[in-house]
């Protein structure tokens, strides 16, 4: 994954502003990625990518107070629960 990339992700995709007690699982995490590569028509990279740059940029997949923001949140949640559609 580049730099410019995942960069895109974490400013398009996530947010601190709305801190969560839980924040998001690794599962929830991964998800909402490829829900954001979907729409930005890239090819998402494997889970273990994603962990190790976010890793480099000091958040813990399983352990983090971030939120989902943006289309990608939407996408993600609608897709995860197909109810609502």
């Amino acid at each position: 994954m580049t730099s410019t990339h995942f960069g895109r992700f974490l400013l398009e995709a996530m947010t601190t502003d709305r801190v969560s007690e839980s924040g998001l699982t690794a599962d929830e995490l991964y998800g909402l990625y490829t829900s954001w590569c979907l729409l930005n028509r890239l090819q998402p990279e494997p889970p273990q990518e994603l962990w190790v740059a976010l890793r480099t940029e000091q958040i813990e997949p399983g352990n983090n107070n971030l939120a989902m923001s943006g289309p990608a949140a939407t996408d993600y949640i609608l897709a995860s629960t197909p109810d609502l559609v």
